[in-house]
């Protein structure tokens, strides 16, 4: 018998029921009908608590009342009642569900108008993966800054594929990258990968994290602090595309490729 006690407890509290209505609704539900000074007690509640439930009870119909204060009786309903009053909620739900699907977009237009910088943080190697699985989400082109030895060493085997994957997308990417033996290689793939690199002196320009602007995102990976970051602002990923735009001028100037 306790281990069902314990598993009705449970599953009243999964449905939504505080501890103390729980406690209430139960120990009513054993005596049957009692005083409220009595129900408190024995659910270990305190008296004013207990009026507060009880009302909350007798509302859901699992709880009847009758005679007047100070002498008012609470009688436990059937159990069945529980049973309709959940699938009543679940009914209730249902149509509160479909109407606010039907007002979504006007919901997403009071969202967007507050719109703020949102900033996302992942931690470690599955993070690091989770923001370029991001990156796969692009409508548009990828711009990045990046240098392919740190990336090919801290997330190892990762990348053939996403390259692959990106470019069976149809995801468009341009980068600017130090000249490197990793670089070269790739290069050589840019038309089966979808990419065009420019490649500046490596004694000079080395990209550690490595940034990638898409959409209205900006997504830094931290090889070193085993970082992902993902940054969503319209006004931001403008700004940075802008400035990759100027340094992607430059870099093909210095292109020896």
């Amino acid at each position: 018998m306790k281990e069902s006690l314990i598993k009705i407890e449970n599953l009243l509290k999964k449905a939504g029921f505080l501890d103390k209505e729980v406690a209430v609704y139960l120990t009513l539900l054993e005596m049957g009908r009692g005083v409220v000074s009595e129900i408190a007690r024995r659910a270990n509640v305190n008296r004013t608590t207990g009026y507060v439930i009880l009302d909350s009870l007798t509302g859901k119909g699992l709880v009847s009342v009758s005679g007047k204060k100070p002498k008012q009786e609470y009688m436990a309903e059937s159990p069945e009642n529980l049973v309709k009053y959940l699938y009543s909620e679940i009914e209730s739900r249902k149509a509160i569900t479909r109407q606010l699907d039907g007002l979504l977009p006007e919901m997403t237009s009071l969202y967007r108008k507050g719109d703020r910088p949102k900033v996302y943080f992942y931690e470690g190697e599955e993070g690091l993966k989770r923001v370029y699985e991001d990156t796969l989400t692009a409508t548009g082109p990828i711009v990045a800054y990046a240098t392919y030895e740190d990336m090919h060493k801290a997330l190892p085997g990762y990348f053939p594929d996403y390259y692959k994957r990106r470019a069976k997308k149809g995801i468009f990417a341009r980068g600017i990258v130090p000249e490197t033996p990793l670089a070269y290689e790739r290069v050589r793939e840019d038309k089966n990968e979808a990419r065009e690199l420019a490649l500046v002196p490596a004694d000079r320009y080395t990209f550690s994290p490595d940034i990638e602007i898409y959409d209205n995102k900006i997504m830094i990976a931290s090889w070193r602090e085993k970082l992902g970051i993902i940054i969503e602002s319209g006004e931001i990923a403008d700004a940075m595309k802008k400035i990759f735009e100027l340094a992607w001028i430059a870099a093909k100037g210095m292109d020896r490729n």
